[in-house]
């Protein structure tokens, strides 16, 4: 089987409202994530400005010493903060062997979260945890939060869309994903030093856990790769002012395989490059509400087909999941 290319999807048409700009959206939507589960989005009307900002800011904090951002490193109760170089091996959450990741990353949760039972309460455990904020950059917080809430929205198009491409009302997924649990990163890939070992990525190949993620990047050198139907290795195109979308493990679940969850990961740069490989992706891994129930939408199931998989939850999947790639020193079972 030839392995399709990644498409890149004007999603304005949805946008404008019309029932056939959003059928034709959804269509083109549907083809992307049978055939590859990535998908290059524009139109998506997130302000250029807003992506810029971030973009900047985080390269100031990544500036600082390692000192002044360990101050701040993610605990094991919760996924907030400071990750640094090598706590992490995204390969493991797939049970494989491999180096740690050459990776550092800032993470925050959802803001603007409400004092109730359902956000605060006991079986909320972790899931909306106060986010930390270092005191440098000093506009970093707010920075952050508007971005955050500009992919709340976007996510929540994407969702729409997504019903759409499935033969479901529009706001099927609404109710699932009003209170979601998604954390948002900032990674920070840098210029890597001497001779890496053997097996070596800047990210391990592994598969989103949520609903789906929104990833805006660089065109650095040493970057973004999905693997093929037939195992090949496929370069992410760079469309400037684009989102990338791919598809995580539970829409897979959802849909009982007919989306794909796919493989990827972030590659060594070639030697030549390395001297301007320094790289950043800021992701935003959406996940549903932790307690929407994930089983097949009846959309995807038949006589012929029946649902490959049972019930869980979103928080349970996640939880899992991080535990997993996690390095040893990292991992606590109220992860979030």
């Amino acid at each position: 089987m030839v392995t399709p290319s990644i498409p890149i999807i004007d999603i304005a048409p949805y946008f404008e409202g019309s029932p056939t700009g959003k059928q034709h959206v959804a269509e083109a939507v549907d083809r992307a994530c049978r055939e590859i589960g990535f998908l290059v989005i524009s139109g998506h009307g997130i302000e250029p400005q807003t992506i810029t900002a971030m973009r900047e800011v985080s390269r100031r904090y990544f500036a600082l010493p390692v000192e002044e951002k360990l101050r701040l490193r993610m605990p094991t109760d919760r996924y907030r903060g400071y990750t640094p170089m090598g706590s992490e091996g995204l390969a493991a959450s797939l049970d494989q062997v491999a180096p740690p990741d050459l990776k550092e990353s800032f993470s925050i949760g959802p803001v603007s979260v409400p004092n109730d039972e359902y956000h605060k309460g006991p079986q909320a455990g972790p899931f909306f945890a106060d986010n930390f904020w270092p005191d440098q950059p000093e506009d970093m917080r707010a920075v952050w939060e508007t971005y955050y809430l500009a992919m709340e929205q976007l996510a929540t198009s994407l969702m729409r869309i997504f019903a759409l491409a499935l033969g479901l009302p529009e706001h099927w997924f609404d109710d699932k994903v009003d209170r979601h649990i998604t954390n948002f990163s900032v990674i920070h890939y840098p210029e890597p030093v001497g001779d890496p070992p053997s097996g070596q990525l800047r990210a391990g190949a592994h598969t989103d856990y949520g609903s789906l993620t929104i990833l805006q990047k660089d065109d650095a050198p040493g970057g973004l790769q999905v693997q093929g139907h037939d195992g090949s290795w496929l370069e992410v195109p760079h469309v400037p002012g684009s989102f990338v979308v791919n598809l995580g493990d539970l829409m897979a679940e959802w849909t009982n395989d007919r989306w794909r969850s796919t493989m990827h990961r972030v590659v060594m740069p070639d030697t030549e490059e390395r001297s301007h490989s320094d790289r950043y992706s800021m992701a935003f891994f959406h996940q549903p509400n932790y307690d929407a129930v994930i089983e097949c939408i009846p959309t995807c199931c038949s006589a012929d087909r029946p649902a490959r998989y049972g019930k869980t939850t979103s928080g349970e999947h996640v939880v899992m999941k991080i535990e997993k790639h996690r390095a040893p020193d990292q991992v606590n079972t109220d992860v979030a």
